[in-house]
């Protein structure tokens, strides 16, 4: 689930959340943006379990949250989404799988990065960082993209970028 607009984004995410629950997911989270910091709540079980963390209550008018079933990773708070890159400016939902997420992830830790989960999804978090060179989110999403295998829908956000949702 995504928004951006004039309205408080956590509620209207909280209720996406909600509708999605008939799925079926081991986890559920989410990311809001403002003022160049990203509020981020994950929680492994289900949205009312997500809900305890009092994400609701987060202020910023763009966001991004997610219900996860586990395809890379156990399923556990950390591995939850949304997943962030190592500033906690980038956030990243996804569904699918990265099939060369361990090829990229061994390149990133060559470089030093540090990863906080076990999924395929953080890899995407951490490759827009690395790329970003102040083009469009949408120019530096398009050319991580060119990096990865796989199938996936996804949506980002960048704290810094208040304006913009990429999907």
């Amino acid at each position: 689930v995504g928004y951006i607009g004039k309205r408080q984004a956590a509620p209207i995410l909280m209720e996406g959340l909600h509708r999605l629950e008939y799925r079926g997911y081991d986890s559920a989270g989410i990311a809001i943006g403002q003022k160049g910091t990203l509020k981020v709540a994950k929680r492994q079980g289900k949205v009312r379990d997500l809900e305890e963390l009092k994400p609701q209550r987060f202020k910023g008018m763009q966001g991004i949250a997610h219900t996860r079933w586990a395809t890379s990773g156990a399923p556990s708070d950390r591995n939850a989404h949304p997943h962030c890159d190592s500033s906690g400016r980038y956030a990243v939902v996804h569904n699918g799988i990265i099939e060369n997420a361990t090829a990229l992830k061994a390149q990133l830790v060559g470089r030093g990065i540090v990863f906080a989960s076990e999924t395929d999804t953080e890899v995407v978090a951490h490759l827009i960082a690395l790329m970003d060179d102040g083009s469009p989110l949408e120019t530096v999403v398009s050319a991580v993209l060119r990096l990865v295998v796989g199938t996936y829908g996804l949506a980002v956000i960048d704290a810094e970028r208040p304006d913009q949702l990429v999907v």
